[in-house]
């Protein structure tokens, strides 16, 4: 049906809101009492995580599979197999969920399929090692409320993800969506429309934190026969995945705010910037956009009204500079990807020299439910400056690996220890890199720190665009800098003196630390160095790629002057600075260590005690790895 009016999408929305009435109704109160064929439940439906981290664990399949093994029972006409977006909890991954009893099952196999089908959509009882065991108690839990994992989110921008189908658009609708693109077209001028924005407090997710509705204001005011609106979909923070599963989750309010803005800020065309290598999340957003554009809500008139506004998507080849707007911006036009000197800024002249309002995908997933619930709603979560939601791509040593989102203030102990489930192995904490390559680490007395753009950057890190990365006891701070410095000396557009070759140089001085060959005046270079390059690199990146020196020498200086010092590394990472021996007291000569090393530096008869030439040693630990008694240690 090609919607032309209020009353037709009115009418979708009625009729698609039974796709979901299941959904939503378990989401209102989870019931405690298992469905299935046998008690009488009139409908059920399985849904499956769709995300690229669940399809690489074979999800896919499991959702063949529960589509093969319904049709042979001869009950497909009365259950759903949906394959949703990203549920959060990667971790636990494949997760399947029952409705309308919540049931929540993890780590489900291709293989799991059979038993869930005969034992609980069939006979009604759930397959209880499936279901999460809370490591407090070991009791099983079958809903997702009652998770600590879920307990503190609050998902806003994610509110759709692991709902709907995101290949559906009446699934979409069904959920209010592109009811506030109609209501800003048929009842808003472009100007309430960013007043409302302005409202709400909303400050860009990318990374920067600039409030969105003052950009949008400034592509407004801009004179132009032509302007764009474009979505940063350049994700490129090690371990950062945010965007990519709100693409791959819920595509159409990426589609639906992009077209909102367009009208706001007077843009006719839109262009999504999305890395190639996020193929699941090209292909659903281009499903949506071919979806909304069948639907009328994307063309020409929209709604019968004077405003046309159309989307392309433009892929990007990996590069992380291109984030930055303006590198991003030359990209598309086919130029290399470097920065250029702002002003003049985008919103003044951007693609093609046009006005262009770049925003990223998870500011643009918040613009929607903002407009539909009002400003007021939205300015109520989180702090004084810092409105709303942040969703974080939780990983490293965690254990509870996975996408999240909290309202802001909400405290980095409460997502580590509540949300997180505290450090894998029950080993110390010891860091929490913040803003990727950009931010900074922060160590055990920031835990109580609020997070928020201010605060963040306040303890010497950034929120950047959500990346959260854990660190316990046996990780190295100075490697740890030296990981994402070399990511950054890899990344750089190479255009500006202080990123070319001031972080080459902090890279230098850091392989001369971890190879223990570096003095205390080095230290004091780093410093310097790291200082001189934050105050004149061109734009963000070598802006702020000194970070992760700069903050881990500060809260862990003491491990940097053991490295130079004592030519040490206590978490025993740095190779140059380590030395293997054995105790001949353990050794037993199985000559398992001499057969293994490659580089023969392992000397001894069988049966007699070994002995390790430190000369010939490359530290590669091969020996230690085969050694079955214990007889061999690192220092």
């Amino acid at each position: 049906m090609k919607i032309v009016s209020l009353n037709d999408l009115q009418q979708i929305k009625k009729k698609a809101e039974s796709l979901l009435a299941l959904r939503e109704a378990s989401d209102k109160e989870a019931q405690e009492q298992t469905c299935g064929l046998a008690s009488g439940t009139p409908r059920i439906q399985v849904l499956t995580c769709g995300g690229t981290g669940c399809k690489a664990s074979s999800s896919h399949i499991i959702a063949e599979n529960f589509r093969k093994l319904l049709q042979r029972y001869g009950i497909s006409d009365k259950i759903d197999v949906i394959t949703t977006g990203c549920f959060g909890f990667c971790e636990k991954g494949p997760i399947v969920k029952i409705i309308p009893d919540n049931t929540f099952y993890t780590q489900v196999s291709p293989d799991d399929v059979e038993e869930i089908v005969s034992k609980h959509i069939i006979s009604g009882n759930k397959v209880e090692r499936l279901l999460y065991v809370d490591p407090k108690d070991g009791q099983h839990v079958s809903d997702s409320k009652h998770m600590d994992f879920y307990r503190k989110q609050m998902r806003i921008a994610l509110r759709n993800c692991g709902t709907i189908d995101p290949e559906n658009i009446e699934e979409y609708i069904a959920r209010d969506g592109y009811m506030a693109l109609a209501d800003c077209l048929l009842s808003k001028t472009p100007m309430e429309v960013i007043s409302i924005v302005k409202q709400s407090g909303l400050r860009g997710r990318g990374g920067g934190g600039f409030p969105t509705g003052l950009k949008w204001e400034f592509t407004h005011k801009q004179e132009s026969d032509t302007k764009y609106v474009v979505c940063n979909a350049d994700e490129g923070d090690p371990g950062a995945f945010m965007d990519r599963s709100i693409m791959e989750g819920d595509p159409h309010s990426i589609v639906e705010a992009m077209t909102v803005c367009g009208y706001a800020t007077g843009a006719s065309k839109g262009l999504v910037y999305i890395r190639a290598e996020y193929p699941l999340a090209i292909q659903r957003l281009r499903t949506a956009i071919k979806q909304a554009r069948d639907y009328g809500l994307l063309g020409d008139r929209i709604f019968g009204t004077d405003f046309s506004f159309d989307i392309e998507i433009r892929y990007g080849a990996g590069a992380f500079v291109c984030g930055e707007e303006t590198a991003l911006i030359h990209s598309m036009e086919g130029k290399r990807g470097e920065p250029t000197l702002k002003p003049p800024f985008p919103a003044e002249s951007g693609y093609l020299g046009k006005p262009t309002n770049v925003n990223n995908v998870e500011t643009f997933a918040n613009i929607p439910i903002i407009l539909t619930k009002g400003p007021e709603w939205f300015a109520s979560i989180g702090t004084e400056k810092s409105k709303g939601t942040k969703v974080f791509a939780l990983a490293g040593k965690i254990n509870n690996v996975g996408l999240i989102e909290v309202p802001m203030g909400t405290t980095l102990r409460e997502v580590i220890y509540d949300i997180g489930g505290g450090i894998k192995n029950g080993k110390k904490f010891k860091a929490v890199q913040t803003g990727g390559p950009s931010g900074g680490c922060l160590t055990e007395k920031h835990l109580d720190t609020p997070i928020d753009f201010d605060n963040l950057l306040a303890a010497g890190s950034m929120m950047g665009s959500g990346g959260m990365i854990v660190m316990d006891e046996d990780d190295c701070m100075v490697s740890v800098a030296r990981f994402y410095l070399d990511f950054t000396v890899e990344e750089s557009c190479g255009k500006c003196t202080p990123c070319r070759i001031g972080n080459k140089r902090l890279l230098e001085l850091l392989n001369k630390i971890t190879e223990g060959k570096a003095t205390e005046k080095d230290l004091e270079a780093l410093s310097t160095l790291g200082r001189v390059i934050k105050d004149t690199a061109l734009c963000g990146l070598g802006q702020t790629s000194p970070n992760p020196v700069l903050s881990t020498l500060d809260n862990f200086h003491e491990e940097y002057v053991e490295h130079v010092r004592d030519h040490k590394c206590r978490a025993k990472q740095c190779k140059a600075l380590l030395t293997y021996s054995i105790n001949p007291d353990l050794c037993i000569g199985c000559h398992l260590c001499f057969k293994h090393c490659p580089a023969n530096a392992i000397a001894g008869d069988i049966r007699k005690p070994h002995s390790i030439n430190p000369d010939l040693c490359i530290k590669c630990g091969m020996c230690m790895a085969r050694c079955k008694f214990k007889a061999i240690s690192v220092c």
